[in-house]
């Protein structure tokens, strides 16, 4: 009998590379995708959908949105990245992570899913203090207490280069995932998320 689970799903390289790995287990995953009113959500929605592996169960949507109307956050307002000066506090949401840790419980144990993957890394270039390591490992303590659903990041303490090698051995489709913080349609290459593919993609050969 498989093992139901749920996944962080965003069409980017790191849950991507979880996805293909569960998959390689065997495990029956329920991929969740979040629109929370970012203004890339329909490329990343297109990319979750393409890049999933095949077989699996399409991603359920779900929408976020109202609650981050009228943020200023360059996540959710594009910036022209011609003329406009984008600092990595301006991409900054509050309480996304935990937000989406609360909805993917209560949608997990809705579905009698105990346990949610994501795609969090240990980044070195994330800004935000729940996209650490250190808000994860205080998180578990959280969810421990209060219901039995429980999360896994297997890349926590893994740098993005180390995600990519383990992508490239998975087969995962790297140039169709999508996580750029500032272009809604293409990568930008200077923005958070951008930076730290280059620099894995560089350093794993893909890139020259």
């Amino acid at each position: 009998m498989t093992q139901g689970v749920m996944l962080l799903a965003s069409g980017g390289l790191d849950s991507t590379t979880v996805a293909f790995g569960l998959h390689a287990e065997g495990k029956d995953v329920t991929p969740l995708f979040f629109d929370y009113g970012q203004h890339c959500v329909e490329t990343e929605w297109d990319r979750v959908n393409e890049v999933l592996p095949k077989g699996m169960r399409r991603p359920e949507r779900v929408d976020l949105s109202d609650l981050f109307r009228d943020s200023k956050s360059r996540l959710i307002v594009e910036a022209n990245l011609w003329t406009d000066d984008v600092r990595d506090d301006d991409l900054y949401i509050p309480y996304r992570t935990l937000l989406f840790y609360a909805a993917a419980a209560a949608r997990a144990q809705t579905l009698g899913i105990f346990e949610v993957y994501t795609g969090f890394i240990n980044s070195n270039h994330a800004k935000e203090i729940d996209c650490t390591a250190e808000f994860m490992n205080k998180l578990d303590g959280l969810t421990d207490a209060i219901g039995p659903v429980r999360f896994m990041s297997p890349y926590r303490y893994s740098s993005k280069t180390e995600v990519t090698q383990e992508a490239i051995r998975l087969g995962v489709p790297i140039g169709r995932t999508f996580s750029c913080q500032a272009s809604s349609n293409l990568p930008c290459g200077a923005c958070p998320n951008c930076v730290e593919r280059l620099g894995a993609l560089r350093q794993t050969g893909l890139l020259r």
